[in-house]
Parts: structure tokens; sequence; C-alpha cells
């Protein structure tokens, strides 16, 4: 029960967030210089009516109070605006291109999990010892990567030199004839039984994982570590040495659980930040996915396009951070009190 009213607080607590950044979205995007219906229309072949007739169409003519008021109307029943570029709701754009950028975080974030878990124990357990130093060395230099610079050198090693990596040109071979239903490739693969899509796909997530999780994983491998020097130093773990438990009992129940508490945290914050930060991995792999939807609808002003992002960044920063923190109530009782 303590768990569940934990829950419950920290979504009512998180409803006024997400209010004040959909007002704040709102005024921002309607501030950006420029009309975004005449940067769409050719210049020199319409006419001030027509102009005017297409903003009317869009309900951007209206008082921007009135405009607020009618957002927020048509999101409650599902309806987000349809795009300057395409005419299309927003809602089925998104959909067609959330998936992939899902998918391509998520596999990323697990696999920078996975590996900087034990590398951060182990700098911690051989501290100032030559492993140590490589660790917190390798950390330091992947930390200094740009995404985009680290995306262009794999694709250069992998691609042109030695041709290990297919095409970066897309998600996988169209030839494979994947047929979507989810827009998750690697689901879309199982589900139809398309097992050379499949493949393809897997081989056309290889570089991009590469290049986000060795991004993500200096921050993780940074606070597993420190959090396990301090339980190693710690009169509890000195406590349990004194009465003679075995290493594996210390380093499972003591330095492990007890460095794990401040990584859920961390993580989110990783997994929000790479959200945003997408889009130079996309533009390098062309990656058609959500950063580059936004990115193009940045560029043509496309006001229902760069709201949904943002609202939708910030939803997904909310629900991660929720995650969080019960992963975070659950190794440390002492969040739920």
């Amino acid at each position: 029960m303590r768990i569940l009213r934990f829950v419950v607080r920290r979504l009512l607590l998180l409803l006024p967030v997400l209010f004040g950044i959909l007002v704040l979205t709102f005024l921002l995007v309607r501030v950006m210089p420029g009309d975004p219906i005449a940067s769409l229309l050719p210049p020199g072949e319409v006419t001030q009516e027509q102009i005017k007739a297409a903003r009317h169409e869009y309900g951007i003519d209206k008082p921007m109070l009135q405009q607020f008021v009618v957002y927020v109307k048509d999101m409650f029943v599902g309806n987000f605006g349809r795009s300057f570029q395409t005419g299309r709701p927003i809602t089925s754009e998104l959909a067609q291109h959330l998936g992939p950028t899902l998918e391509l975080i998520t596999i990323s974030f697990v696999i920078a999990v996975l590996f900087s878990i034990p590398f951060g124990l182990l700098s911690a357990m051989r501290l100032g010892k030559s492993s140590d130093h490589a660790i917190r060395f390798g950390s330091l230099a992947a930390g200094s990567f740009s995404p985009f610079w680290l995306g262009l050198l794999l694709i250069l090693l992998f691609y042109y030199k030695l041709g290990w990596a297919p095409t970066p040109h897309g998600r996988y071979d169209p030839a494979t004839n994947l047929h979507t239903i989810t827009h998750i490739d690697v689901i879309d693969a199982l589900i139809t039984g398309n097992f050379a899509a499949f493949r393809s796909v897997m081989s056309h997530l290889v570089l991009p994982v590469i290049t986000l999780a060795v991004i993500m994983s200096p921050g993780l491998v940074r606070v597993v570590r420190s959090s396990a020097i301090d339980v190693l130093r710690s009169e509890a773990y000195s406590c349990a040495v004194a009465h003679g438990l075995s290493s594996r009992t210390r380093t499972l129940h003591y330095v492990v659980r007890q460095s794990l508490i401040s990584l859920p945290t961390l993580g989110a914050l990783i997994f929000g930040h790479a959200l945003g930060g997408v889009v130079l991995v996309e533009s390098v792999f062309s990656w058609d996915g959500v950063g580059q939807w936004a990115l193009s609808g940045l560029l043509f002003r496309n006001y229902a396009v760069v709201q949904m992002f943002v609202l939708l960044s910030a939803f997904i920063y909310v629900i991660v951070f929720l995650i969080a923190d019960i992963v975070h109530a659950l190794l440390d009782p002492r969040v739920r009190i």
C-alpha cells in the first residue's frame, strides 16, 4: 500500500508540470519569427487571399488565447492538430515515427546499463589498480565523444573500410518487404515471421545502437563506481567483513544492492536526454524517427509538430522518472516514508 500511495502522490505532482510545459510550448512556438503558412507555399505563386484562407483553415488567424482554448479542448478528445506540411493528423504521423526512435533508444539504453554496471563495480573493487585506471580513462574518452562525430567514425570504419556494416541509409533493406504493424521494426519482423527482414533490421541497428550506448555509458559507469566506493568504505561493509561473510555475499547483498540505489534517477535523466539528442544519430544514419520529424517541423515552423514533440518528450521524461522513483523506492525503503 505504501508503494501505491507513493505512486499516486507522484502522479498528482506531475499533472501541473505537464500543464505548465503545455502552456510554455504553445507560447514559444507562436513567437518564433516568420509565417509558417507563407514558408510552405511557393513564393510568388500565391496571393494574400490564399495565404489568409490557409491560415483560417489551420486556425492560426484567431487570437492566441482562443487558439489555446481550442487546442486544449481538441487535445482532450485526441486531436493534436494537423501538420502544415502534409495536412495529415499529427497523431498518425507520430505513430509512424515514434516506434523507430523508441526502439533505438531503448535497445541502446539496455546495452549501456548492462555494460556500465559490471564495469563500474569492477572499477570500484579494483580501486587504484590498472583495471580501475583503464575503465576511468575509457569512460572519460567516451564522455567526450559527440554522437554525430562518433556515428561518422563508425560508418567510416565498419562500412567504408571493413565492409561489415550495411549501407547506413534507412532502418532495413526495402527488398525484405517488411510489413509494418507496430512501427517497431524488430517486433514487426518477428510478428510477421519475416526473418530476412529481422536480420536486416538487426544489422542496421548495430552502428546507431553502439553510438548511443557509448554516449550513455560514461555517466552510468561513474555513478555506479562512486556509489560502490562509498559502500566499500562504509561501516556496514566493514562490519560484514569482520563477521566473516563470504566475498560473494558481501558483493551481492551490500555492494551491488547499495550501488544501484542512485542508478535509476540518473538512468531516467540519461534516457530522457537521449530522446532530445537522438536527432543527431538519426541524421547520421538516415533513421526515419521522431527526431528527424521534429527537426523538419522546426525548420518549417510547423506548430503542431513542434508542440507534439515537446509534449511527448516531457511525457516520456515524466513516465521514466516515475518508474525511476518507484525502482528507487523499492531499493531504498526510506524513500517511501
